[in-house]
């Protein structure tokens, strides 16, 4: 199978330099790191793709059986990774990407050498002392909305999940992207992302990991970001200055520094 074209493969930046893997979340692609690339191409060798259903992605290799779960996520994510021969790369995953990538690092360790995480969840929905944002009905209902009316449910949520109101052009890029994506994919991808738990998968996290989080994010509350750096032993928390779910859009500066502080760390 070709890799780079099921997934849309792109490499940039310095090919002499340690590789970075940015991967985009939800109803996203890789053009949502358009505003992180140029804080790394200088040093880094950054590789983007999108996700099968996704993007500019290989709509044919599309196998609900397949992405019905995020190991199948994470397996491309590998496939990838053994494509390009990398060894030891830094994953940045945004949302559900995060956790996606926590199972790609334990499915190929010698492949993902640390993880940055922008505003990850391991599980949306709230269990007992755990809080997740959302209860089982109001998940319930996002995916009933989102599956009887993808493009209305796009319109509706894109600038909820942006935040940021008073820069509606935000909003706008995402329901765009949102709505680019082939409705019935973007279901799948929904219930996978939407009713995963991956909270115990966070204890095999064994290489060094940045968590980045938002003051106010209306999909990964705080609580979120406290109970990530929690179960992953010596990772580190930052909170950006920045409101929403997509800081790498919203307040890129303070999320290119909080990331290439990190790498620079790793050396």
């Amino acid at each position: 199978m070709d890799i780079d074209r099921r997934n849309n493969v792109t490499v940039t930046g310095n090919p002499q330099g340690p590789t970075v893997v940015l991967a985009h979340g939800f109803g996203c692609d890789q053009n949502m790191w358009r505003l992180t690339v140029p804080a790394l191409a200088e040093k880094y060798r950054v590789v983007m793709f999108d996700y099968v259903g996704s993007g500019r992605s290989d709509l044919s290799a599309f196998s609900e059986a397949r992405y019905s779960s995020l190991d199948g996520y994470a397996r491309d994510v590998v496939e990838v990774c053994e494509a390009l021969d990398l060894r030891d790369a830094v994953f940045v995953g945004h949302s559900v990407s995060a956790m996606i990538g926590v199972l790609a690092a334990d499915l190929a360790p010698e492949r993902i050498g640390a993880l940055v995480m922008v505003a990850p969840s391991p599980r949306y929905i709230d269990d007992e002392d755990y809080r997740g944002g959302f209860t089982a009905p109001d998940i319930d209902e996002l995916l009933t909305s989102l599956e009887s009316n993808y493009l209305g449910w796009s319109a509706a949520m894109a600038p909820v999940i942006m935040g940021n109101a008073e820069r509606p052009e935000l909003g706008e890029e995402l329901k765009n992207s949102f709505c680019a994506t082939d409705p019935d994919m973007a279901r799948v991808f929904a219930r996978t992302t939407f009713l995963s738990d991956s909270r115990d998968d966070l204890k095999s996290v064994r290489v060094p990991t940045l968590v980045l989080e938002c003051t106010q994010d209306a999909i990964a509350p705080r609580e979120v970001g406290a109970f990530v750096h929690r179960a992953i032993p010596g990772s580190t928390l930052i909170t950006l200055d920045a409101t929403g779910h997509c800081p790498h859009l919203s307040a890129p500066e303070a999320t290119n520094e909080a990331i290439t502080g990190f790498l620079a760390g790793l050396r």
